[in-house]
């Protein structure tokens, strides 16, 4: 039986429309314009390389991509790609009325897989028409995205605190290292030739108080990370690969919660391949 989408309610629709749309795109975000021909997921980075807006992109026609951001940063977003706009042949839009996005969870859909994860489900960008019908389920949702790993702006992190890597973007083909520039290009590069990434997101069981997110998680009184967001008794937590392996299989300390961590197969241990 075909999982039945659900409507993201937390999500608002911009639109990148002209003959420069993906020419001014190409320029700024991490993915590449050229190859979008369905969802891809990506980013606009600030110039020292830390994630500032998170979005999946998907093509419209012929001359225009609609971007999904979370709800709270869509005005900041179109008001950054205006600025960067210049002279480019291109428009920006809040599109957040015409369009909906919709998702599954998990593998058996009718929409295209969500590009980070088969496992995550489909994902898509659709008109309201087409989302009328449709319920919200964002605390299934959440959940099913805790459980694999798969961090997400606002939800787990804020906007301009850390890296693709850390948000295991160079995994989820969140960023094209093979492009040509896009803003914070540089830094990310040194990141993925250098292997420098030490910390990423990894799903966590809850015990106790749910602890809210950016607490410090310690380990024999040692901080080795911080907590995301959490849905019920499921979590992510952003640590340090190398001080959770040292730390051994017991539980956590965050707030007046444990933590127990579920190691996912897709995501490297410490010392492992971080490309």
């Amino acid at each position: 039986m075909t999982a039945t989408p659900v409507i993201l309610e937390d999500r608002s629709v911009v639109s990148v429309s002209g003959p420069e749309a993906r020419s001014l795109l190409e320029r700024l975000i991490t993915v590449e314009t050229e190859k979008i021909t369905g969802p891809r997921h990506g980013a606009l980075l600030t110039p020292q390389g830390k994630i500032l807006f998170e979005f999946m992109v998907q093509p419209e026609g012929n001359d225009t991509l609609l971007l999904d951001v979370h709800e709270s940063l869509a005005g900041e977003f179109a008001k950054r790609l205006t600025f960067y706009k210049l002279r480019a042949k291109a428009e920006i839009a809040d599109r957040t009325d015409d369009f909906a996005v919709v998702a599954t969870i998990g593998n058996d859909s009718d929409l295209p897989a969500d590009p980070r994860l088969a496992s995550m489900g489909g994902r898509q960008i659709v008109t309201r028409k087409d989302a009328r019908d449709l319920i919200e389920d964002a605390q299934s949702y959440a959940r099913h995205r805790m459980t694999l790993g798969v961090a997400e702006l606002i939800h787990d992190f804020v906007s301009g605190d850390i890296f693709p890597h850390e948000a295991s973007y160079d995994l989820l083909k969140g960023v094209d290292f093979d492009k040509g520039c896009f803003v914070g290009q540089e830094v990310v590069s040194r990141m993925q030739h250098r292997g420098t990434a030490r910390k990423r997101f990894v799903p966590v069981t809850v015990t106790g108080n749910r602890p809210a997110m950016g607490t410090d998680i310690t380990a024999n009184g040692r901080v080795i990370g911080t907590m995301g967001g959490a849905s019920e008794a499921i979590g992510l937590a952003l640590l340090r690969l190398d001080r959770l392996e040292e730390a051994g299989d017991g539980p956590l300390d965050c707030g007046d919660a444990k933590l127990a961590v579920h190691r996912q197969a897709w995501l490297p241990q410490a010392g492992g391949a971080e490309h």
